[in-house]
């Protein structure tokens, strides 16, 4: 027998190999163990609106995904509600995990599809029924080794030490009718720093985190807040599709003014003032002597139509620190929206007549912003050089004359009209008119 001895380049490089493997052993994250940092948690209640993605990037919108996270009672619990739009379906979901150990407790999920309930402890018990094929599987096996459930663990990446280059195992438990094991890797894979710029409170510094699931084969990139662990979106790649979920920001607050919603409401409906007027445009197609001004008979008044709406705002003081905010946040290329509660304090009336007219009654003493848009036709004139002439006397150039004409061109406008009117008494009769001359 012949023994070869191995080559000394060929020992080193499985030292190195066995080396570098060892370097990138992945942490193996389990409920109990000292990964999670609990100063991260926090209760509240967010909103995340859910699109669908194409190709080239166009989004639709598919659902509105509202969680409420709360700490209070002991028991980390995660209640979800999903929501699609234009339909009444909702689907719940509940997540019960150990406050301290994060350590599954309880888990149910109902939709028109399926209802399921899984309870956790020495073993795990519950029942997955379906809906469609009214099949119903009674679920009752050992738990062999700790791990997460599959709802939860999205909430738990934020408490983790994130930095560049993280990355960690976790074990979970996602149970389905059609698994042969419902113990499954989720492999954090990388984290690396990152940006979200929201349309309301612009840019956040940011952990990307990586994250995929071999039980249901998805990648998904979570971005979460480097201050305040919040989840700001996440991307979802799963069976060739692209799901986007971003943090609507309903919580967003910049206002100093508080709003009284009852009080507001009572200026709209409990007095017995009226605002009336006539909606209407003034077309300054004007040159020369004229140029810049509205001339009766000539600059014929285009009244909005019949059915334009015409708002009315109570002007109080959270609505004017709205108007400011707004217009600076703006100038940023971003927008405040409206408070849901302040929309919900307007008026809405519409012209009735052909010659711009509306009426607005039932209102108490205060002031009021009357705000509306309607298009037009807007005409223009333009002078265009047609020729010239050139006169000569006796073979000598006298000089040039230029000949022009003019010409009307018409085209679609838009008038966009507010104005603020004050009633000062109760009873009184305010009549304005909303115009705008082009």
């Amino acid at each position: 027998m012949i023994i070869r001895k191995p080559h000394p380049s060929r020992i080193l490089f499985t030292v190195l190999m066995a080396a570098t493997t060892l370097c990138k052993a992945q942490t193996v994250i389990k409920p109990g163990d000292n990964s999670f940092d609990k100063k991260w948690l926090k209760n509240g209640t967010y909103e995340m609106a859910c699109y669908s993605l194409d190709g080239a990037g166009n989004k639709t919108e598919i659902s509105t995904f509202i969680f409420e996270i709360n700490t209070s009672s002991g028991p980390l619990s995660i209640y979800t509600t999903l929501k699609v739009p234009g339909s009444d379906d909702q689907w719940l979901d509940t997540s019960i995990v150990d406050g301290n150990t994060f350590k599954p407790v309880y888990r149910s999920s109902f939709s028109r599809n399926r209802e399921m309930v899984l309870k956790y402890d020495k073993e795990i018990t519950g029942y997955h029924y379906d809906k469609h094929t009214k099949k119903r599987n009674t679920i009752k096996e050992p738990v062999k080794e700790a791990f997460f459930d599959n709802y939860s663990y999205p909430y738990l990446l934020g408490l983790l030490p994130l930095s560049s280059g993280y990355n960690a195992d976790m074990t979970v438990y996602d149970y389905k009718p059609s698994n042969t094991t419902n113990i499954k890797k989720t492999l954090i894979q990388e984290v690396k720093n990152s940006l979200h710029v929201s349309e309301l409170t612009g840019e956040h510094k940011s952990w990307q985190v990586s994250v995929y699931e071999e039980a249901t084969d998805e990648k998904s990139e979570y971005y979460i807040d480097k201050e305040t662990r919040r989840l700001w979106k996440v991307e979802v790649f799963a069976k060739g599709q692209h799901i986007l979920m971003v943090d609507k920001e309903t919580d967003y607050n910049p206002f100093k003014s508080t709003f009284d919603k009852a009080a507001t409401l009572k200026l709209l409906k409990s007095g017995s003032a009226v605002i009336s007027g006539e909606a209407f445009a003034r077309d300054n197609q004007n040159e020369g002597a004229l140029g810049g001004i509205a001339v009766v008979n000539i600059n014929k008044k285009q009244y909005a139509r019949a059915g334009t709406q015409i708002v009315l705002i109570p002007y109080t003081e959270f609505f004017k620190e709205w108007m400011k905010l707004n217009e600076a946040s703006r100038k940023k290329g971003r927008a405040i929206p409206l408070p849901a509660d302040v929309a919900e304090c307007m008026k809405v009336t519409t012209v009735y007549d052909d010659k711009g007219h509306f009426e607005f009654v039932n209102l108490m003493p205060g002031d009021y912003m009357v705000y509306t848009e309607f298009g037009y036709v807007h005409t223009s004139i333009r002078s265009e050089v047609t020729g010239y002439t050139d006169t000569y006397i006796n073979g000598l150039y006298q000089g040039t004359a230029t000949h022009t004409t003019s010409n009307a061109y018409n085209g679609n406008a838009a008038a966009t009209i507010k104005k603020v009117i004050t009633i000062k008494k109760e009873g009184e009769k305010v009549d304005i008119k909303l115009k705008k001359t082009l």
